[in-house]
């Protein structure tokens, strides 16, 4: 049993890995007929297809992670110990941590617009198999691909993609007052260099997108836990507009769809050729 999707260039050229935790869709079928919602309630908590937008990075020499379980059933985007007690028997209270209070734990307790999965609670058993079967590994090869990149290149630069719901952005703005396509979160500046994010923004902007930063989305558990600039390792989130490029009431692709994903091919082009040189004109 697959436990990720790890694609491979021939050979790896430049420093830049992709990661897409949110993107997996392999509903395992118990899950499906113990929750008290539909399929279709499920899968609005994907990241939808963002894998797909980002298919061809291996033409650049960069790996591309994507995750198979859906966040609906393990969030890969959360601390292995942010367990929810109100789904969980045996979790302990997680205080002051209001990703777990929301029901937006490791092990979610609601989709979208609070919708709750299942009713009743499950054993820690089950979680810990949940974490052990998809989370665990995922975060291992995480680790390795960055620690590969470090070691050949002296640094990592993680883009961890994920997508955005239109309604999440009706009072977020970009420079000059309009509304993102795109937002790059850094944490404020906590997970990578000016000049690393520099380069991602640029390629993003010369591709047409309006880019905001880190409003309202500045990153998450991935970008805090491997986002370390004095380690030269280097994270930042990308947040894309759902609207841009599917129906998201139907969770199907847009008329549009083709069109982001060559821009967003065009701007991963321009990253993964900018870090690559760099890096060979530091090795003259």
């Amino acid at each position: 049993m697959k436990k990720y999707d790890l694609r491979l260039p021939l050979k790896v050229t430049n420093p830049v890995i992709f990661s897409s935790p949110h993107s997996g869709r392999e509903y395992p079928k118990d899950f499906v007929k113990k929750s008290v919602l539909s399929k279709s309630h499920l899968r609005s908590s994907e990241d939808a297809f963002v894998e797909e937008l980002f298919a061809t990075v291996n033409a650049f020499g960069s790996p591309l992670l994507a995750a198979l379980a859906p966040r609906a059933y393990v969030d890969l985007n959360r601390g292995v110990d942010e367990l929810d007690p109100s789904i969980i028997e045996g979790a302990k209270a997680a205080y002051n941590n209001p990703r777990v209070a929301s029901g937006l734990g490791v092990i979610p307790r609601v989709v979208s617009d609070r919708r709750q999965i299942q009713s009743g609670k499950m054993s820690m058993g089950e979680a810990l198999s949940r974490i052990e079967t998809y989370y665990t590994p995922y975060h291992e090869m995480l680790v390795e691909l960055i620690t590969h990149a470090k070691s050949k290149f002296g640094m990592a630069v993680l883009l961890d993609c994920h997508s955005m719901p239109s309604d999440a952005l009706q009072n977020a703005m970009a420079p000059g007052g309009l509304r993102p396509d795109i937002i790059l979160g850094d944490r404020f500046g906590a997970s990578t260099r000016q000049d690393v994010f520099d380069v991602v923004e640029t390629a993003l902007k010369d591709q047409g997108f309006i880019v905001g930063r880190n409003t309202p989305f500045a990153g998450g558990y991935i970008t805090q836990k491997y986002g370390v600039p004095a380690r030269n390792q280097h994270t930042i989130q990308i947040e894309i507009n759902r609207g841009m490029y599917m129906n998201e009431k139907r969770i199907r692709r847009s008329r549009d769809f083709e069109n982001v994903q060559t821009a967003l091919r065009a701007a991963s082009r321009n990253i993964c050729d900018s870090f690559g040189q760099n890096i060979s004109l530091a090795a003259e």
